[in-house]
This record gives structure tokens, C-alpha cells and sequence, in this order.
């Protein structure tokens, strides 16, 4: 495995792994302590040469992202700023929403974060799917609506980055206003934050409906991607890189990092019990509402066993909660005619659609290793599930074992994001 062909690795700061109610080690920080327990995940990140840590964000009161830590919605920006101070190397990509988030008030504070990490900051470009509430009394704006301004968003918040040059860099221009008047914003500039010598910071989404993926394939540095299975990974990798290259971009410019979901333990019989541990709550009826959510199919009146077929499915422009998931929910039931108890401990249906690896170190590697070399992901987000004890297991084995195989790096080559990912 050549180096030019090395995983891409991302460590999501959303707790996962405290599903498994399992108690905290006395030496780790406490979750009611969320500053020092997310710096501490980091530095951890960072001692495993991570390309960069993740913060997922909500606008609205999200009881989910409370569970066991204190501080899961503490602001992004905020939170990785702390971070920086107290990491070298690390990448520090913030979730920030184009749908509620004026572009300029985006765009200075990730270049401020940029600045204060020394070029490691990166922002996630999300529609979101609720909060509308609290920034007026308008409803959500559509799908198609809110990726619209997202593509708006994105162009302004880079054209702002550009708008007042990096000290030394060869534009020795001063600050210029960029005048943007548009369908969604009006905006004048110059920033007021010069540009860093880095390089601007890349731009991530997540989102993988068809208008998710035209809007990753156009604007996008990576991808924080849906994929439950790797047939899910192949197609989709697949098909941002035509996209890219119809959109006048390289195909490879879009780096697809699936969220990866993993049980480990040292046998393959304690990670299965993890994984039925951390869903055990999710009774059938859960299932149920949850499918019915995700794609508005009630499946209630069928056995166990009765297959799901495509002249079941609602009409494809139903309103639904996430089109990401219903797509992919569709795509499965269309390729497959699963059974009522297959469908209802699929991704979609008990998480968020990300690919679930369960079994010792070496069985999850295997399974990387097997996603990559068939082309389904460039990398990966890590998501630990079930315990400390995986999340240990990850820093201490798995990544390095990743190493060993060729297939990631050993030590840092460089010292900014845009290094991380070797983009130009």
C-alpha cells in the first residue's frame, strides 16, 4: 500500500462510547467536567495522529446529545478554540448551520480558529433539520430550500477568507469587499480576519441525498458520509467522484469518510454483547416509530419474517425527517426485499446509517482494510461504541495496527488540516 493511498481518520467528540453505561476509569476526566473531558479525547486523538477531531453540533435543545456528557452542545467554536491551546497537530473541524448562520459572522469565526490553532481549523457545513424555532417564528424551510443556501453560504464564506489576503502571501492587494447580493444573504465585506498562510480551511458536509451529494461533489473537501454497507460506500464514493469531475473539479477531491461505529473487545463474543447492550433500549416499538420516521413506512401488520418490498414504499417526495436516510433505506429495500426483523436492526433504523464494525482489533481491521481496498471510503470518522474499553482499545490497537498494515500514518508529516488531508 503505497503512502500516497493512506487512510483519512477523524474522531467524532460526540460520546458514543457512554452508551454502554459502563463507568468511567477514575483516571479519565469527568463528563460533568465537559472542558476538560473533550481536551482530553483530543490530546488522545492527537497522540494517535488523527488527521483531526470532530464536533457535531445541534441548534435546538437535543436531550440525546446531553446523555452522558454535561457539555455535548457547548458552541463548536468555542470548545475547539480551547483545544488548540492545548494540542500541537491535531485538526479542529467545527459544525457550523448555513441555514441559521449569517455567512460572515461563519467565516470569521473559523478563520479566528484557524488562526489561533496555526492552520488547523476546518467547518462542517450543515442545513440542519430542526431549530427553526428559535430564530423566529418561520418553519423549517424545505430540503431543497436549505441546501440552496448552503451552496450560497459556503461560496460567500470562502469568497470572505479571500477577501483580505494572508501577511507575506503573494496577493499584495489590501482587503477588498466582495458585494455579494444574493438570494439568501447580502453581504459587503472585506473580513476582518486576515487570511492565515495555511491556506484556507477545508470545507466538510454531511449529507448523502442526492442533493447532498450534488452540493458535496461542487463545494466540499470531505465528506462525512452516510454508508451502512459497503455496497452503500462504493456507490456513493463512486458517484461524488463523477460528479466532481462533470462539476469541473478532480475526482479525488472529494474525500468520502464514512462514520465508522465500532464494539471492540478481545473476543468477538464480549463486542456482540456490547453491541446488543447499547441497543437494548430500543424496543420493537421503538423500531417501528423509527422506521416509519425515517422513511414513512409502517410495517406494524407484518410478521417477523414477511419480506419488504418496493410496491410498499410511500411515494418518494414524502415528507420525511432525514432524506439522507430515507434514500438509503430505500436504495437497501429496493436492491434487497428484506424481512420485517432484517429491515428493523439496520443502521438507519437503530443510529444514524453509519457502517457498524463489531469484533476484536483485528476483525475491524480486516474490515477497514476491506472497505478501503475496494474503493468504498477514502477514511473514516470514528464513532467507539459500548465502553471505555473500546475507546481504549481503539487508541492503543487499532490505529496502530492500522500503521503496521501500511494503510495509516505513524507520525504527523505535517502541521496543518490541509496537510492532514493532503490536499493542494
Amino acid at each position: 500500500m503505497s503512502a500516497a493511498r493512506q487512510l483519512h481518520i477523524g474522531f467524532s467528540l460526540a460520546p458514543t462510547w457512554l452508551k454502554g453505561r459502563t463507568p468511567l476509569p477514575a483516571e479519565l476526566p469527568s463528563p460533568d467536567d465537559p472542558t476538560a473531558f473533550f481536551i482530553d479525547l483530543a490530546k488522545r486523538a492527537e497522540r494517535a495522529r488523527l488527521d483531526f477531531v470532530f464536533k457535531v453540533d445541534a441548534i435546538g435543545h437535543n436531550p440525546a446529545m446531553a446523555n452522558g456528557s454535561g457539555g455535548g452542545a457547548l458552541d463548536p467554536v468555542v470548545l475547539l478554540a480551547a483545544m488548540a491551546r492545548e494540542t500541537e497537530r491535531i485538526g479542529l473541524v467545527a459544525t457550523g448551520s448555513s441555514t441559521f448562520t449569517p455567512p460572515y459572522l461563519a467565516a470569521r469565526q473559523i478563520q479566528s480558529l484557524h488562526w489561533v490553532s496555526k492552520g488547523r481549523a476546518g467547518i462542517n457545513v450543515v442545513t440542519s433539520m430542526e431549530g427553526a424555532e428559535n430564530f423566529g417564528a418561520a418553519p423549517m424551510p424545505s430540503p431543497e430550500e436549505r441546501y440552496r443556501k448552503a451552496a450560497e453560504f459556503t461560496d460567500v464564506v470562502r469568497r470572505l477568507w479571500r477577501s483580505n489576503p494572508a501577511p507575506g502571501s503573494s496577493d499584495v492587494s489590501q482587503a477588498r469587499p466582495i458585494d455579494h447580493s444574493g438570494t439568501f444573504f447580502t453581504v459587503k465585506g472585506p473580513l476582518n480576519v486576515r487570511g492565515h498562510e495555511a491556506g484556507a480551511p477545508p470545507v466538510f458536509q454531511a449529507g448523502a441525498s442526492d442533493i447532498g451529494r450534488e452540493f458535496a461533489a461542487s463545494v466540499a473537501d470531505a465528506t462525512f458520509a452516510s454508508a451502512p454497507d459497503m455496497a452503500a460506500g462504493i456507490e456513493l464514493r463512486a458517484d461524488l467522484r463523477r460528479r466532481a469531475e462533470r462539476l469541473g473539479r478532480e475526482a479525488d477531491d472529494v474525500r468520502v469518510l464514512p462514520g465508522l461505529y465500532f464494539f471492540l473487545a478481545p473476543t468477538r463474543e464480549e463486542a456482540w454483547a456490547l453491541h446488543r447492550r447499547a441497543h437494548a433500549h430500543l424496543t420493537r416499538e421503538r423500531r417501528l416509530d423509527a422506521l416509519k420516521s425515517a422513511i414513512g413506512l409502517d410495517v406494524s401488520g407484518l410478521a417477523p419474517t414477511d419480506r419488504v418490498t418496493t410496491d410498499m414504499l410511500p411515494v418518494r417526495d414524502a415528507p420525511v425527517r432525514s432524506r439522507t436516510h430515507a434514500d438509503l433505506l430505500r436504495r437497501f429495500i429496493e436492491a434487497n426485499r428484506p424481512r420485517v426483523e432484517d429491515l428493523l436492526v439496520r443502521p438507519e433504523v437503530v443510529g444514524s446509517a453509519h457502517w457498524v464494525s463489531v469484533g476484536t482489533v483485528e476483525d475491524v481491521i480486516a474490515d477497514i482494510a476491506a472497505w478501503f481496498e475496494a474503493g468504498a471510503m477514502d477514511g473514516f470518522i470514528a464513532l467507539p461504541g459500548g465502553s471505555s474499553g473500546s475507546l481504549d482499545l481503539f487508541f492503543a490497537e487499532l490505529v496502530p495496527g492500522l500503521a503496521a498494515h501500511g494503510l495509516f500514518r505513524r507520525e504527523y508529516e505535517g502541521t496543518t488540516l490541509r496537510e492532514h488531508l493532503r490536499m493542494r
